[in-house]
């Protein structure tokens, strides 16, 4: 009995050191596939002098580092460049760049090497669907991940906001309604149309023009479709930075989380309803974490 115990208790003993082994490995995985880089997502709007510096501050720009504008959701490229140019220029003397990606030069090495290296990529509003079907299935899609676990910023207003998620909002309802409204005017299931974003937020759905738009009804739309997601919405003026699960908020106005969706059910005429859910706001300062 006494040889039985100890062959139990030193099987014991390697199970023990073989779970304590596993978890050292996960964590060491966790921390190398971790981003080294920050988001900044700015809500859409004007930007203060004050919050484009906030931006220069966070991408944390040395002497030999550059920026570039990916300009691919806007109608207007080069206006939107020269825009964003003036305002980052006042801020910071380091070169800014102007990659207009096509399909044509999505496999241009000399492009994407440029864009992986630099510090701070800024994403420029328009239309995020636009930008996606540029970007998406390309190496541009893996440059701007590997800047960005590199530790570069990653930055983005309006469109440029919408496409950091894994699920991103077009803007369209779906059901019944082909007219594009700038706040939903309906709260039912399968309303909501997401595309694929750029997947640098994966547990968080970004909105954009919060409150200027009142758009709490598409949010509450995209949190019915992803109840396990954390949905922020991110007024004009103001911005998010995000460096792991950390996220600050900076500007004029306010930031919303609506997470965690209790008894979430659809009736039978499709409506969306709920018991209760985690409704937050957030002004300048502030600090929270998501998923």
């Amino acid at each position: 009995m006494m040889v039985l115990n100890i062959l139990e208790k030193a099987r014991l003993k390697q199970v023990f050191v073989f779970a304590l082994m596993l978890c050292s490995y996960s964590s060491i995985a966790q921390q190398k596939t971790s981003p080294k880089g920050s988001l900044f997502i700015i809500g859409g709007g004007s930007r203060s002098p004050e919050l484009v510096q906030k931006l220069i501050k966070t991408a944390n720009l040395g002497p030999k580092d550059y920026m570039i504008v990916l300009p691919m959701s806007s109608g207007d490229p080069i206006g939107s460049f020269n825009a964003i140019k003036e305002e980052l220029s006042a801020q910071a003397a380091n070169s800014i760049g102007y990659l207009n990606f096509t399909a044509e030069s999505a496999g241009n090495k000399q492009l994407l090497d440029s864009l992986s290296g630099a510090k701070l990529i800024f994403i420029t509003g328009g239309d995020q669907s636009r930008f996606m079907k540029v970007v998406l299935n390309t190496p541009i899609y893996k440059a701007i991940h590997q800047a960005y676990n590199n530790g570069a910023t990653v930055a983005g207003t309006s469109a440029g906001a919408a496409v950091m998620s894994k699920y991103m909002i077009t803007g369209n309802q779906l059901a019944g309604d082909t007219i594009y409204r700038e706040t939903f005017n309906k709260l039912v299931d399968k309303n909501i149309e997401f595309e694929q974003g750029l997947g640098l937020l994966n547990s968080v759905i970004i909105d954009q023009h919060f409150i200027k738009r009142s758009r709490f009804n598409r949010l509450l739309s995209a949190l019915a479709a992803h109840p396990t997601f954390d949905c922020v919405g991110i007024d004009e003026g103001t911005a998010i930075i995000v460096q792991g699960k950390k996220i600050e908020v900076a500007g004029v106005s306010q930031v919303l989380r609506i997470a965690d969706p209790k008894n979430l059910k659809t009736t039978k005429t499709g409506h969306i309803k709920m018991e209760s859910l985690r409704f937050n706001m957030f002004t300048e300062g502030d600090v929270f974490y998501v998923k």
